[in-house]
């Protein structure tokens, strides 16, 4: 008789894409978000592909800095809110919390109103009675619905992003032009051409995204069942959490980043060739395409304007809710019930029902989109050298500060982002 065969040993199963695929994706995807549709559709209506190098410019430092936002949070256990009230002057916790605030408020206004004029482009009707539509589906699912189904849904939200390669595909893109304009590019020290820079800047690195990765990496493990906890309660576990971090946050940047880029070179395509330089609004941009680029191009426009909304819009109100939740020592986290976290989602409530009113005043949306974006580089600057120094201490990170090419990509990027603020400055009193 022959001797019976054992079964192998089963190798555990090797995380899949989409299971590695998180907070950085979600992060990412929520970038381009549509304030961010109209800062990039402008620029390239304005600028043509003169613009386009600072796409290439900002990857590496947009996911430096994002990357540092989640071992951070991964790491300590706590959001980047939570670790400043733990470690730092109430001063200067509030007031970074108080700035992140008043630019996510802003921001979530700007993002409402286009949402509701794209809609009123595609089907007509009232775009104030959509912006409130907008923002009351957003805040009920963001309270309502189950964690874990709820992350589920923002990922495949993310494919919304891909319209714009879809339109970029649509028209003709002289590719040649567009590698010159990118290795060698136009520059210029004129105050829009600054001022555009420092938008672009803002929209690809902005204080909302690192808070939101932070808390989210801590909320993740803490809806994990082995529940090990923290790093610096549980190191063994730093190669493969840091492995998986890194590939998370570098393909979610690189989607947001790619995404940013076809939008300007469709936009550049379209609307600056034919002498159509003034967008305002991306809900501008889609109507111009449509008479320059074609009814198929406004639809896939517009429609990924309502995709990208609806993905960023809890993460505007989520950041502040976290933010504000931990600078108070508040029970955070939307896997929380309602009725567990009342303060909490009364944030996420107040947040986006201020960001609706906004649409119901006398400010200009069209000023409101452009601004929000450089509002967001000139918060980013202070709260990005924070992180910095805090993720840099060992009474705080424990043997997991930053390693060599982390810590100068951050120190890099921080410099980058007051450089442009202080040069936009410095052209207004010029």
């Amino acid at each position: 008789m022959h001797a019976p065969v054992s079964d192998p040993v089963k190798q555990p199963d090797r995380p899949k894409l989409l299971q590695v695929m998180g907070p950085g994706l979600i992060t990412g995807a929520s970038d381009d978000d549509p304030s961010g549709i109209a800062t990039y559709s402008q620029i390239g209506a304005k600028f043509g592909y003169e613009l386009a190098w600072t796409l290439l410019l900002s990857y590496p430092l947009m996911a430096a800095i994002q990357e540092i936002s989640a071992r951070i949070g991964r790491v300590t256990g706590y959001g980047i809110a939570g670790n400043l009230r733990r470690h730092y002057p109430s001063w200067l916790s509030r007031g970074i919390v108080g700035l992140l605030l008043i630019a996510n408020i802003v921001n979530l206004g700007a993002d409402l109103g286009a949402m509701g004029a794209a809609l009123t482009l595609l089907i007509n009707g009232p775009a104030l009675l959509y912006v409130c539509l907008f923002g009351l589906l957003s805040a009920a699912l963001e309270i309502f619905t189950r964690y874990a189904r709820y992350v589920s849904a923002l990922k495949w939200l993310c494919l919304s992003l891909f319209s714009y390669v879809i339109c970029a595909f649509v028209v003709q893109v002289p590719w040649g032009q567009v590698a010159r304009a990118v290795v060698w590019p136009p520059l210029s020290f004129t105050p829009g051409y600054i001022v555009a820079i420092v938008a672009v800047m803002g929209t690809t690195i902005s204080p909302y995204l690192f808070f939101w990765q932070a808390e989210q990496e801590v909320e993740d493990e803490q809806e994990r069942p082995d529940g090990a906890g923290d790093l610096v309660r549980a190191p063994l576990r730093a190669h493969a959490e840091f492995a998986r971090i890194r590939i998370d946050t570098y393909l979610g940047m690189a989607l947001s980043n790619v995404i940013a880029f076809f939008i300007i070179i469709t936009t550049a395509t379209t609307l600056h060739a034919h002498g159509q330089t003034d967008i305002q609004t991306s809900a501008q941009a889609a109507e111009a395409l449509r008479a320059v680029a074609g009814r198929f191009t406004f639809i896939v426009f517009s429609a990924g304007i309502l995709g990208t909304g609806m993905l960023t819009l809890p993460v505007l109100a989520g950041s502040a809710a976290y933010a504000v939740g931990e600078l108070f020592s508040w029970r955070v986290g939307l896997a929380r019930l309602p009725r567990q976290a009342k303060a909490f989602y009364a944030v996420i409530i107040a947040a986006t029902a201020i960001g609706v009113g906004l649409n119901f005043t006398s400010i200009d949306p069209v000023k409101a989109l452009y601004w929000s974006a450089v509002l967001n580089g000139v918060v980013a600057a202070p709260v990005m050298a924070v992180m910095m120094h805090l993720s840099m201490r060992q009474a705080i990170m424990g043997t997991f500060t930053l390693p060599p090419v982390l810590r100068i990509l951050g120190w890099i990027a921080t410099f980058v982002m007051a450089a442009t603020v202080f040069a936009m400055i410095a052209t207004w009193i010029a």
